[in-house]
């Protein structure tokens, strides 16, 4: 996946819902992530009309953000 631009980061919300929220474009669709610092709890979606391994990017997640837990989930779009 390729990065088309530069990322939007944008810090805002109140109280438990204060976090960030952040948008890359990529060539091939958009990544959008939102973190609640509130919780600790981050937001991770990943879409692309490019296939892709999903286990990489649990992979690459777990590596940079060593969760405690995880949830996931994994919808392919049918041509």
């Amino acid at each position: 996946m390729t990065a088309y631009g530069k990322p939007f980061i944008k810090r805002f919300g109140s109280g438990d819902l204060l976090g960030y929220s952040l948008f890359q474009m990529i060539e091939t669709s958009n990544i959008a992530c939102h973190f609640v610092e509130g919780t600790n709890d981050a937001y991770i979606d990943i879409f692309s009309c490019k296939k892709f391994n999903p286990e990489d990017a649990i992979d690459i997640i777990k590596k940079h953000f060593n969760p405690k837990r995880m949830q996931k989930s994994f919808l392919k779009r049918q041509a």
